[in-house]
């Protein structure tokens, strides 16, 4: 193996480390062998990561848990003994909708003097959803395709989602009382607030109690939030049988992944700020930062970009458009090696995590017949990247703590 090869695959070990540290199961088996929960538990699972949480309940609690309901992406379903639903993601469809008539009818059947567990992760706004009756589907996907390509950040997205849900914004909490609720939570959102984690269904949130002061919103949304279903108040007494724990969240990855870069002998700089922005922007900025830093060292970011969408976007998503935009700044530069990846596997509307490119990247790519700067332009980087070969796959990994960003320059010849 080449020196170059070797910090590729060094890198890629890296990112793998981090996936493992916040897997689902993993985390969630830790937390209830370590305080179980006693008697006969009812379970309900939501997110990209529910399959691999309720993998991890089932591993500590057995034949203790009475009955289930397990909702997930499609596509990253897990064998249990009990119902998984697949349903839609990044936008709400019919099955999410079914995903969230059959949550209704499920938590209808808990004895109301029984334990509950819910398990959350990320993805799990649009996985599962009940609309006001004023509110149809149609209208409902239009506001959706609206602030996905706005470039609005996760935390606003969640503020308009809140407002047009029957489960979320502490709704569900609702529904579940009196019942006695623990609620474990894979954090996919900055600062870990728990009330934009899958939309905040068992929290309970003042913001839905004031006016939304969101600039630049079209008619169609303004309309559609005067449709807002009530929302229990934070001093309901709904929230006092509700406790709720964080069990994984990306500093948990992104120290994960220094420890390893220490185990293979990497200087570490273990960046603190978090990525944000418009994707092309971070990805130009973190090279240039790169390509200024201490020959040899590992750069460990974490965080959350945004991407505009054309009217007709290409193929990939923002971690493809950020490592693309990165490519640029590093074209030439042999030494050098950039990755930005989902720790959910999934990268956009793709089967792609991410990409790791590298001072070769853009030379490789256009030899093929791609143009970067078409490519960014388009939202198509994931185009580019293939005929580059830069592309990172993984598969659904079992967890969602947003993005992981590694930057390596060494000495030429190292």
């Amino acid at each position: 193996m080449s020196a170059s090869s070797g910090h590729r695959e060094n890198l890629l070990r890296i990112f793998q480390s981090a996936l493992v540290a916040v897997n689902g199961r993993s985390c969630v088996r830790a937390r209830l062998e370590e305080r179980p929960l006693p008697g006969n538990i009812y379970m309900v699972a939501v997110g990209k990561a529910a399959g691999a949480m309720a993998q991890g309940a089932q591993d500590a609690l057995g034949k203790r848990i009475a009955d289930a309901l397990i909702i997930t992406k499609k596509g990253h379903a897990e064998p249990l003994p009990w119902p998984v639903l697949e349903a839609g993601h990044p936008l709400v469809d019919e099955t999410s909708l079914e995903a969230g008539r059959k949550l209704l009818a499920f938590v209808d059947r808990i004895p109301q003097d029984a334990a509950v567990l819910v398990l959350i992760s990320g993805g799990a706004s649009a996985l599962v959803e009940a609309l006001p009756p004023q509110i149809s589907l149609d209208q409902f996907q239009k506001i959706n395709r609206w602030v996905l390509g706005s470039g609005l950040d996760i935390n606003d997205y969640n503020r308009i989602r809140r407002r047009l849900s029957r489960l979320k914004g502490g709704r569900l909490a609702k529904l579940l009382s009196p019942r006695r609720v623990l609620c474990l939570v894979v954090s996919d959102v900055p600062g870990n607030d728990l009330r934009a984690i899958g939309s905040g269904p068992l929290v309970a949130d003042e913001d839905l109690r004031r006016p939304l002061t969101l600039r630049d919103l079209p008619d169609f949304i303004t309309e559609a939030l005067k449709h807002m279903p009530p929302a229990p108040a934070p001093d309901d007494a709904c929230f006092q049988n509700v406790t709720r724990e964080i069990v994984a969240t990306l500093d948990n990855a992104k120290s994960a992944a220094a420890e390893t870069a220490k185990e293979l002998d990497y200087p570490i700089m273990l960046e603190t700020s978090f990525v944000s922005g418009d994707a092309l922007e971070a990805g130009a900025r973190l090279a240039k930062k790169l390509l200024r830093s201490e020959p040899g060292t590992i750069h460990v970011w974490g965080g959350e970009t945004t991407v505009r969408l054309p009217e007709a976007p290409g193929r990939g998503g923002r971690n493809q458009s950020l490592a693309l935009a990165a490519a640029m700044m590093l074209d030439g530069h042999e030494d050098t090696w950039f990755l930005a990846a989902g720790t959910d596997g999934t990268d956009g509307p793709t089967e792609d995590a991410g990409a790791l490119v590298d001072g070769g990247t853009i030379a490789r790519g256009e030899q093929a017949g791609h143009d970067a700067k078409q490519a960014l332009a388009h939202a198509d980087a994931g185009s580019f990247l293939e005929a580059s070969g830069d592309l990172i796959q993984t598969g659904p990994t079992g967890t969602n703590v947003m993005d992981i960003m590694l930057g390596l320059r060494t000495k030429r010849g190292n």
